[in-house]
């Protein structure tokens, strides 16, 4: 829980204070002080009667009531003081820095449990253990520095990671970002991020709260709850940006499937960003990058249709063409990199030709170029910087957005010039982001613009890349369910009648597929060699045979194409019966047609992680696959499709005709559909899924159930 005590404290006591500086009790009562609270400050030091000019009190039994109590202090005498606190001096908020907690023993694991209990009692919040403190615009609870430059209209930032909070924030000083809050949450024992997220959602106030939160997650303990908060305040108007840390795998987990191999926690967590519109990155530069481009973009407006009404939509941009960046510059190779870096991450740097871009160059010194990087040349004046920034807002329709690039070798000063982008930037009406990489050289003029409260860019690919993750980033799917067509009931039935764990028969795959309407290929499963010879010679040559018992069928050469008479497949019958495991042989129409794929699989607490992407070589060696979290929307679904590297080829590309993309899109959202009534179901392989011209059929499927 939390409460005002936390947040809005009238008295705050340092339990351990101290006159020494590089300690954390010392820090934190010198930043508190500086910081200005205007609060009643107490400190508790057995050994001093004088902290910081603030006369001291030698146990907690002598202080008066007191709101927030901040503990620095060995952790086997934490239980007890916060006891004291709670039941004598009504203290309703705590702040524990000390460590040595359930992050070491089990021991301190004990001690933990004993400080929960002792707040739920009393009604009491609780930040920690083992974290750097609590900032925000009433007081500066923490020990660390650096201490950011503080703004309403600022970041709210929450990490789980005290030292990486540390981190996050210099890389975010570095580049002027400016902070409403600062949350670290420690071992999270009460509160976690996700709670802090509730707090936000449900107390938001479109006209006074900050509207850019950053997130650091070590730990996602409860899915759903970060799910429906995140998403709640983005169609609010919020923007959020995450880095999940432990994202890796050794590899070494036992799979049974494509989609076993594939999926891990991190496909989940991938999943769950995508479904709740939170943008994901995966270092300390993106984030803080992501940051300084939300603080670049107008305020945004509650998400509520199409379009979705964000400053920088993940559509792109006006008319649902790619969002369009122009560059203006006055070094051209920085210019060119930056090109590049947008265009990989799939945005559009267009070529500026005519009338308007013929008039700008009149404008410019001989020799400058307009074709998109605007280069102005190293002679370029702020004034010529200036008329450039105004046909990129008003002459050049196409663009979305201006990134200017200017520093300096050192030969001239560059106040004037940083002036003129101030005063644009507050005057255009499309997003200025401003690349000033002269951090040594220009320091000053640098440190001077970022006082008037603006946010620096300083290396180009990191803005680009931080871009194109916003650009791709969807937004909050819908929470409703798409129920047309699938037959619930008749899913429970099925279900209710399996008796064992592990891989169904495929006539269950099939009773389950039709139950959601998923198109399967003809075919016929059965041990009688002359039953598949008749079904053979019904739906005509040639077909495929497949044994049926083994998991791997390619693996145990259980597996023919292109049979094409019945004595072949004959043959073939014979052949697979003999294969170790093997009970019965399946038969399909052999189709031809690009391959696709569609995977599933359980997480222990995020739900069935949906896989989609190309099949054959694109999801068994490059891994090109896109995740969701079921149940999926129908926007949900395409955007997975969009995100994949080999889109181009199931849209059609160099003569060949694309894929089916909106039956392809309806099987995978039917499938989470199916999924969500069938939580049984741990593992599903849909590999092929193949697409002929119009059709999309699914040729080869596995079911693994777990009651």
């Amino acid at each position: 829980m939390i409460n005002k005590e936390l947040i809005q404290p009238q008295s705050i006591v340092v339990v351990g204070g101290s006159n020494n500086y590089h300690k954390p009790g010392g820090a934190i009562v010198r930043n508190i002080l500086q910081g200005g609270y205007k609060g009643t400050l107490r400190i508790v030091n057995p050994k001093e009667d004088e902290v910081q000019g603030i006369k001291v009190f030698h146990d907690v039994t002598e202080l008066p009531p007191t709101e927030l109590a901040i503990l620095v202090i060995p952790a086997r005498f934490c239980p007890d003081t916060v006891k004291a606190l709670a039941a004598e001096k009504q203290t309703r908020a705590f702040i524990i820095i000390s460590a040595g907690f359930g992050e070491e023993t089990e021991e301190g694991a004990r001690l933990e449990k004993d400080i929960l209990e002792t707040c739920s009692q009393y009604g009491a919040s609780l930040i920690g253990p083992n974290c750097i403190g609590l900032l925000n615009n009433h007081h500066h609870s923490v020990f660390t520095k650096p201490i950011p430059q503080l703004n309403p209209k600022g970041v709210d930032f929450i990490s789980g990671s005290g030292a990486t909070a540390v981190f996050i924030l210099e890389s975010a000083v570095m580049k002027g970002l400016q902070f409403n809050s600062v949350w670290s949450i420690g071992n999270g024992k009460q509160i976690g991020i996700e709670d802090v997220l509730q707090y936000m959602d449900e107390n938001f106030n479109p006209d006074t709260d900050p509207t850019i939160k950053l997130l650091y997650v070590e730990n996602i303990s409860n899915p759903d709850k970060l799910l429906f908060h995140a998403s709640s305040l983005i169609r609010k108007g919020c923007r959020i940006a995450a880095i999940k840390s432990g994202s890796s795998e050794s590899g070494s987990r036992a799979a049974s499937s494509h989609t076993g191999a594939i999926a891990s926690s991190d496909s989940a967590v991938e999943a769950l960003f995508r479904k709740a519109g939170i943008v994901r990155c995966f270092s300390r530069e993106e984030l803080t990058t992501v940051g300084c481009i939300f603080m670049c973009e107008p305020p945004c407006p509650p998400v509520g249709g199409e379009p979705n009404g964000i400053a920088i939509p993940p559509t792109g941009g006006k008319g649902g063409r790619a969002f369009s960046c122009a560059i203006v510059t006055h070094a051209g190779g920085p210019g060119v990199m930056l090109t590049d870096a947008l265009s990989k991450g799939g945005l559009q740097v267009p070529q500026f030709t005519g009338e308007a871009a013929e008039e700008l160059k009149s404008k410019l010194f001989p020799g400058a170029s307009v074709a998109n990087p605007i280069d102005i040349l190293a002679t370029g004046t702020p004034e010529q910087l200036a008329t450039a920034i105004d046909y990129c807002e008003n002459r050049f329709d196409e663009v979305d957005a201006i990134m200017v690039i200017f520093g300096t070798p050192g030969l001239v000063k560059l106040f004037e010039t940083y002036d003129v982008l101030h005063k644009k930037i507050l005057e255009c009406k499309k997003p200025i982001f401003p690349i000033l990489p002269s951090l040594h050289t220009a320091g000053p003029e640098v440190a001077e613009f970022l006082k008037k409260g603006h946010v620096n860019f300083s290396d180009e690919v990191t803005l680009a890349v931080s871009l194109s993750r916003i650009i791709s980033t969807p937004s909050p799917a819908r929470p409703e369910i798409e129920l047309f067509g699938v037959d619930v009931p008749r899913i429970r039935q099925v279900i209710s009648e399996i008796k064992e764990d592990g891989f169904v028969e495929p006539y269950v795959v099939r009773q389950l597929f039709e139950c959601a309407g998923i198109p399967m290929v003809p075919e016929k499963v059965s041990d009688d060699k002359q039953q598949l010879i008749d079904f053979s010679n019904r739906i005509g040559y040639p077909v495929v045979a497949k044994v049926v018992g083994p998991i791997h069928k390619s693996d145990v050469g259980g597996v023919a194409l292109n049979i094409r008479s019945e004595k072949h497949l004959a043959l073939e019958f014979e052949r697979m019966m003999e294969i170790e495991g093997a009970h019965a042989v399946m038969v399909q129409k052999m189709l031809r047609g690009t391959e696709l794929f569609i995977g599933a699989k359980y997480e222990e607490k995020f739900g069935h992680v949906v896989l989609c992407g190309m099949g054959g070589i694109f999801v068994e060696v490059l891994k090109d696959v896109s995740s969701g979290l079921a149940p999926l929307s129908y926007p949900e679904a395409s955007s997975m499709i969009h995100s994949l590297r080999a889109y181009k080829i199931i849209k059609g590309t160099r003569g060949q005709k694309g894929v089916n993309e909106k039956k392809y899109t309806e099987i995978i959202v039917r499938l989470s559909t199916l999924l969500r009534f069938a939580t049984e179901i741990k593992e599903l392989d849909i590999n092929p899924l193949l697409a002929d011209g119009d059709d999309v059929v699914a040729v080869d499927a596995r079911i693994r159930i777990e009651k």
